[in-house]
């Protein structure tokens, strides 16, 4: 093939390295680039015909790439596989040598006469040449799948099936968390998809969170709206995490957390060797997240008598459920901190309540102790790294895990002058 495209596209390069203008020299780089990948395309197709890979004691075309070249195994097949685009479309390989396509372009060719076949690739080379040089690689490749789909129809209706054959969903427990894997048919996936894009839209210009957290912040509203209004198969009773834990481990999470609260840099001995709390499912929890989810639930305390040998225990008594802020007390937290997080320098606007004296410690349900925290917040309070004093009378001080406190937010309000 003839190297003189290429070795126009770097003199163009190189007198453009030499200009003042980034623009030009951004797009002159850009055409080199692409020029050498083709050239360097072209090249390694050659020493697979000829095997001079051989003579440096590669035994693979593969292997002397990485070994030479420095390039790892998923490279090297690229770029073999893009030599096969080249040999067979010549209007793609001198647009390629030219520096006008990139490689991934190149790659897009590849994938229609694997996919497509050669015969039709070679039918609308024109046409696809033409979107390659006006749009990126996943342009090319979507137009290059649109002609896969109308020559092929029947491979929309196998791929379904398959979906169907591969459909499973797990949620497993890990020791940080819960592990979700699964695969997704069409239709349950595209189910999917469209409720999870709702509950993680962005609020508005102001939420500054990331596309992970308003997905997983979005599936958690979603589950607590589900769970909160109960499930069929409950019959009414609203369904419940449950976290067991004995009164002697209770007593110790909180006073393992007692004085880190009240005392910000205070480092708490570790926990005597009681029994763990368990989180129904999951497993052994800690004392901080225990306390966590009594900051945050409702619960109901049960007397338990154990059973002797392989009879299970028994429930002797069961305590009233204690409930947190009701509903108007909530709306007067979130009012009073106009929707958004209390924590300074926090804009996020989902809020959990909290009592700035842990309910878990004896803290009052009362306005004046309760505070609005968007759940990273909230979790970092409950992991020790933020701490919170002060009531919403004489406001509400914060303090980082080593006593230093946080700058509040200061608020710019404007007025119509008269």
């Amino acid at each position: 093939m003839n190297p003189e495209p290429t070795i126009d596209a770097m003199r163009q390069a190189a007198h453009a390295l030499r200009s003042g203008d980034a623009r030009e020299r951004a797009r002159a780089i850009q055409a080199a680039t692409d020029a050498l990948d083709a050239a360097k395309a072209i090249a390694l197709g050659e020493l697979e015909i000829s095997r001079d890979h051989e003579l440096d004691g590669a035994s693979t075309l593969n292997a002397w790439v990485r070994n030479e070249l420095r390039l790892n195994a998923g490279q090297a097949t690229s770029l073999v596989r893009n030599v096969t685009a080249l040999d067979e479309l010549p209007g793609v390989a001198e647009a390629a040598v030219a520096g006008r396509i990139s490689a991934g372009h190149v790659r897009a060719f590849v994938y229609g006469i694997r996919h497509v076949g050669l015969e039709k690739m070679r039918e609308f080379e024109d046409v696809f040449l033409a979107v390659a040089l006006e749009s990126d690689p996943a342009d090319l490749f979507e137009a290059v799948k649109h002609l896969k789909d109308v020559v092929h129809p029947e491979d929309l209706d196998d791929a379904w099936e398959k979906g169907m054959d591969k459909e499973d969903f797990q949620v497993n427990a890990v020791p940080d968390g819960w592990h979700v894997n699964g695969f997704l048919g069409t239709t349950t996936g595209a189910m999917l998809k469209k409720v999870i894009e709702s509950v993680s839209a962005p609020r508005d210009a102001d939420d500054t969170r990331t596309g992970a957290q308003r997905r997983v912040q979005g599936l958690h509203d979603l589950l607590s709206s589900i769970l909160g209004n109960g499930l069929p198969s409950d019959k009414g009773v609203k369904p419940h995490m449950s976290v067991f834990v004995d009164a002697e481990t209770l007593q110790a999470a909180a006073e393992h957390v007692k004085d880190a609260t009240e005392n910000p840099g205070f480092v708490p001995e570790p926990m005597p060797p009681v029994e763990p709390a368990r989180l129904a499912g999951h497993g052994a929890i800690g004392p901080n997240l225990l306390m966590y989810f009594l900051c945050i639930s409702d619960f109901t305390a049960f007397l338990m008598k154990e059973g002797d040998g392989d009879r299970q225990a028994q429930v002797l008594n069961a305590g009233r459920d204690r409930y947190q802020p009701n509903q108007l007390q909530r709306r007067s937290v979130i009012a009073r901190q106009e929707g958004v997080c209390a924590a300074p320098g926090c804009k996020h606007t989902h809020l959990e309540i909290h009592h700035v004296i842990w309910w878990s410690l004896g803290g009052r349900t009362d306005l004046d102790q309760l505070v609005g925290l968007c759940t990273r917040c909230h979790h970092l309070l409950h992991r020790g790294r933020l701490h919170i004093t002060g009531n919403a009378t004489d406001g509400f001080r914060f303090t980082n895990r080593t006593g230093r406190p946080l700058r509040r937010r200061r608020r710019t309000r404007f007025t119509r002058a008269a």
